[in-house]
């Protein structure tokens, strides 16, 4: 394993234990800044952000059941799943969701990547979603949150603002429906909730959803975005 690598993995291992801290602290979660992801969303608002989307099977379903209880949402999109199913990428938009960049190939680790690489997955991602919606994301998540000063740099770069998560209910390992929903459930005000509705099957998350937002309806909480929409 190269040295760039390793010490990429090693940062990716490292904000386990960021996001556990943020996850379990008294205070709220941290909104980010320069040079750092946001954690969290102020007021008494959650947010649930969508990664490695637009996928047929999966974000139509997604899209109704949001559309079904008023829920707003932030869809970090891949670059080459926009260019694939550019009508999906204009239909979230259409629904009022958030557009977010997640890079162009979803390529892992991204820290691990050369800078220029970097930058280029950010700006070709960022130019299919503009070209597909009109619209131009301001906020970036790093493929699988590996984050390092170099991603945070880039991120700057391009103008966007970097984009983390507190709850993290490890959907993409398809899990079971009941454990994704107990997961979910646990969020509270101001954390941001991590699902997926691309790359493989994402029926559990979807199931997992249609159970568990109503539940943080009926308490009372509100969603928002990372972006301050609600």
């Amino acid at each position: 394993m190269s040295t760039g690598r390793r010490a990429a993995q090693l940062l990716h291992y490292g904000f386990f234990a960021v996001r556990g801290y943020q996850q379990y602290l008294r205070r709220r979660p941290g909104l980010g800044g320069a040079g750092w992801p946001a954690f969290g969303v102020g007021g008494g608002a959650v947010a649930l952000t969508v990664d490695d989307g637009p996928h047929p099977d999966w974000t139509p379903p997604l899209l109704d059941l949001l559309a079904r209880h008023d829920i707003r949402a932030t869809f970090f999109l891949v670059g080459d799943r926009v260019r694939e199913r550019p009508g999906l990428a204009r239909r979230i938009a259409a629904a009022g969701h958030v557009l977010g960049n997640h890079s162009m190939t979803h390529p892992q680790p991204f820290a691990a990547l050369p800078p220029p690489v970097q930058r280029a997955e950010i700006a070709g991602a960022q130019a299919e979603i503009e070209a597909a919606t009109g619209v131009s994301p301001r906020l970036f998540r790093a493929p699988s949150g590996n984050w390092s000063a170099g991603v945070l740099r880039a991120t700057a770069e391009q103008g966007l603002a970097p984009v983390d998560w507190t709850v993290n209910p490890s959907d993409w390992r398809r899990p079971g429906t009941d454990r994704i929903a107990r997961a979910l459930s646990r969020s509270r005000p101001g954390q941001i909730m991590l699902c997926h509705d691309g790359g493989g099957d994402r029926s559990q998350t979807v199931a997992a959803l249609a159970r568990v937002l109503p539940q943080l309806l009926a308490r009372g909480l509100t969603f928002t975005t990372p972006a301050g929409r609600r």
